[in-house]
């Protein structure tokens, strides 16, 4: 069986939803995965913003499996019966679930054992017991399969923009296990779950249901239509037909748990690609819908300890899309509203960046310093303006090794620069609260710290970075420990280097030994500057140069 290649969503559409979202009152990224969300579904319809969900649809496959007589389940298998009429009354969770997300419910009886009303694409009563034989004939495959892909053109015909895969099957969990581990290559007792909640007698029941079955179907790995004669069932078939067939309708999906997990793997095989259409509601309590996440590289968007199936972990996440949706649709943006963009505020006025070891510094600085607005504090000859205050911290036995000089026993001091008219030692000697990296050397960033290296670098607001061929976050080494100036008082540069940041010798790694103290500098005023050599640190995070490794960065303002 062939499907229509899967075509991705729009992504000239999501980059314009993108581009939306940056324009909307609020600090960029700020809502997190919602932005995330609604991109996604902006560029699974086509557009930006995206329409409104009108028209969400779950529906419940449902199918009785014959390896629920190895008593794998807690429940007999007359309650699947029993549930499509409870689907059908409106009775159950996923109706209720349904119901305030503003979607409806459909089920079909794939291969309930008793004939029920909602059997007009019943393939058979019950699937075979997989531990022992084969769960459908190759025709009974092909059939439910194919019943699957025309019930997703039925839904996206009759307008659903958004669908859900439900299950209700006992004993389904046991084939859905066995799926998922032939897919992965995962051993049985890996992929067991409680399923019904079972006890622990039941679960090695099932355990060893599930190793059996696994043994029958390791040699059709490969081929997932064999895969589905062999260890899956009519429902799971279907559903798998039904997830492939929306991706080539182009139609978004919110994936369930367990169930719904193993048919997606085996409708990716059939349709590669159409997971690009596919969101993860939720993350379920069995251990094998890991598994399939992580080989669907889906991150769940609820993690409720949910178990139910039935599509109840997906319905339970469609509000988040459709909050996803709104934000974009309804939401001002600055200019619509009136607000301030957001500005450089607090941030260093764009230069560019010197060549390292270079003798001249920028227009409108002094030698290789350059000159920062907005912030306070001036880079002068070779060092930088700051005062600050001295906060002593204590480490124990720290070693700075290589620069000539040892803090033994010690206390590092920690110096909290503030943008305030101090000025910054460049005599070439080593002043307090300063030491300097050469080439090759590691240097820690300091989050919103008043740092400047041997002045050839850039500083802007609020970082420390190093230069070319230096590491961020060394955290030992052979510079002296850093201290900020006290009130009024004078922070020194050794050679322009950095004040309120600790240095190590070339080769030493950051952080080397255990117990060390820690020295950083920690900004005043939201104003701190740090650089490297050549390197160029950029607002609130440790960016490095050519060959440099970055490490600490602080977390974005918030508003």
């Amino acid at each position: 069986m062939e499907f229509e290649v899967v075509s991705p969503p729009d992504e000239t559409v999501r980059q314009a939803a993108r581009a939306r979202h940056d324009r909307l009152t609020k600090p960029h990224g700020a809502l997190g995965r919602l932005e995330e969300l609604g991109t996604w579904l902006a560029a699974c319809q086509g557009q930006c913003p995206p329409r409104p969900l009108a028209r969400p649809r779950v529906v419940v496959f449902a199918g009785d499996h014959g390896v629920a007589v190895r008593g794998v389940s807690a429940y007999p298998s007359e309650v699947t019966a029993q549930m499509v009429a409870n689907f059908q009354a409106g009775g159950a969770a996923i109706n209720v679930l349904a119901d305030i997300a503003g979607a409806t419910v459909r089920v079909v009886d794939m291969s309930v054992a008793v004939d029920t009303s909602a059997g007009d694409r019943k393939v058979r009563r019950s699937s075979g017991s997989i531990d022992r034989e084969d769960a459908l004939t190759d025709e009974e495959v092909t059939q439910a399969v194919a019943a699957g892909r025309a019930i997703a053109d039925e839904e996206v015909d009759s307008g659903a923009d958004l669908l859900v895969a439900g299950d209700m099957g006992i004993g389904n969990t046991t084939p859905a296990a066995v799926l998922i581990a032939a897919m992965t290559g995962t051993e049985p007792v890996a992929v067991v779950g409680r399923g019904t909640g079972i006890d622990d007698r039941t679960w090695m029941r099932k355990t060893a249901a599930i190793r059996d079955a696994l043994r029958r179907a390791k040699p059709v790995t490969a081929d997932p239509v064999a895969l589905l004669r062999t260890v899956a069932g009519a429902d799971i078939a279907a559903m798998a037909g039904f997830l492939a067939q929306a991706a080539v309708r182009r139609t978004p999906v919110v994936l369930d748990g367990v169930v719904s997990g193993a048919a997606a793997l085996l409708a990716e095989e059939l349709a590669p690609g159409a997971r690009a259409w596919w969101v993860a509601g939720h993350r379920s309590t069995e251990p094998a819908h890991t598994l399939v996440l992580e080989q669907l590289d889906l991150t769940p968007l609820l993690e409720l300890d949910m178990r139910l199936g039935e599509g109840s972990g997906a319905t339970a996440a469609i509000p988040l899309l459709t909050m996803a949706a709104r934000i974009l649709t309804d939401m001002a943006t600055f200019e619509d509203a009136g607000v301030s963009a957001r500005s450089g505020e607090g941030t260093a006025a764009p230069a560019e960046a010197a060549e390292p070891g270079g003798d001249d510094g920028p227009a409108g600085t002094d030698g290789a310093g350059e000159q920062l607005t907005g912030t306070g504090e001036q880079a002068a000859g070779e060092g930088e303006a700051a005062t600050g205050t001295g906060e002593e911290t204590t480490s124990t036995d720290r070693k700075a090794v290589g620069a000539g000089e040892e803090v033994a026993g010690a206390s590092s001091t920690r110096g909290a620069a503030t943008a305030s008219g101090g000025t910054a030692d460049a005599d070439g000697g080593v002043g307090p609260a300063t030491t300097e990296p050469g080439a090759g050397l590691e240097a820690d960033a300091t989050s919103s710290g008043n740092a400047d290296a041997d002045g050839r670098g850039r500083a802007e607001s609020g970082t420390a970075d190093p230069g070319a061929g230096l590491e961020a976050d060394a955290a030992d080494g052979g510079g002296s420990a850093d201290a900020g100036a006290a009130p009024g008082g004078t922070a020194g540069a050794d050679h322009g280097g950095r004040s309120g940041t600790r240095v190590p010798e070339p080769g030493i790694e950051a952080d080397a030994t255990p117990g060390g103290g820690d020295s950083t500098g920690a900004g005043g005023s939201g104003a701190g500057t740090g650089s490297g050599d050549g390197g160029r640190a950029g607002s609130g995070t440790a960016e490095p140069g050519a060959g440099i490794e970055a490490d600490a960065s602080p977390p974005p303002a918030e508003r």
